[in-house]
């Protein structure tokens, strides 16, 4: 399992997935679940994932593959003209890579599925945001929804549906996360650092700020000590029931 954010700000877009893949007693594994892919001046997106390791990785190198030679980009996101046929050249590759599980012998059911977040600006257009399903369709960020959760997200979503504000500043916003990643973290053992963040800057049609939060990291364990004290002199404050 995992736990990963994309938002949509009024200054662009911001991206936080775990690397968390299997977890117990004695077999934790990390894997990158954020993949990039960027033209200066003319196109920058990025991917999340969640849900079975082998059909995100194939489904990665399947995209990958076809930006490698212009020969090969048949179809590829490098070349398509807007992020809404970024979203359908994802969603149709993720679709066929599970199809290929069943045509394998696979059952192609749950096990085998996966969900995957797709932001980006294409020159041309607004940034855009795409909740991509396994069954081969998406749905697109909004006013009313301008953020989507993939993997174990139950735990981390009250702080997201209470807090986030599309004014926010990036700073804000990695505050935010770091609050929705930590209670997921603390709820569920097949979530865990180290855990990926993205900044893109709308209209800039560059790679953003990128950087990685160990389990060890200073900030983060200054904002999950201070979100667990916050939370317990808010509990203290709150009126005491009456038991007679």
């Amino acid at each position: 399992m995992t736990y990963a954010v994309g938002m949509r700000l009024n200054r662009g877009l911001v991206f936080m997935s775990d690397t968390r893949t299997n977890a117990g007693v004695d077999n934790i594994s990390t894997f990158n679940k954020m993949f990039n892919w960027t033209i200066e001046g003319e196109r920058f997106i990025t991917l999340l994932t969640a849900g079975n390791l082998a059909t995100t990785q194939a489904t990665v190198s399947l995209l990958e593959e076809r930006t490698k030679a212009p020969a090969d980009r048949s179809p590829s996101i490098l070349e398509a003209e807007t992020m809404f046929q970024v979203a359908q050249l994802v969603a149709d590759t993720l679709k066929d890579v599970i199809e290929q599980h069943g045509c394998a012998g696979q059952q192609a059911d749950s096990a085998f599925h996966a969900t995957m977040i797709l932001g980006g600006q294409i020159k041309g257009g607004p940034s855009r945001l795409f909740l991509i399903y396994p069954e081969g369709n998406f749905i697109e960020a909004s006013e009313d929804t301008p953020f989507f959760q993939i993997g174990e997200t139950k735990y981390g979503r009250p702080i997201l549906v209470r807090a986030f504000d599309p004014e926010m500043s990036f700073a804000e916003t990695v505050k935010l996360l770091l609050v929705s990643f930590d209670s997921t973290i603390k709820a569920n053992l097949s979530v865990g650092a180290p855990l990926d963040l993205s900044f893109y800057d709308e209209d800039s049609f560059a790679a953003g700020k990128r950087t990685r939060f160990e389990a060890d990291d200073a900030y983060f364990r200054t904002i999950s000590d201070g979100w667990g004290d916050a939370l317990k002199s808010a509990l203290s404050k709150l009126p005491a029931y009456k038991t007679e």
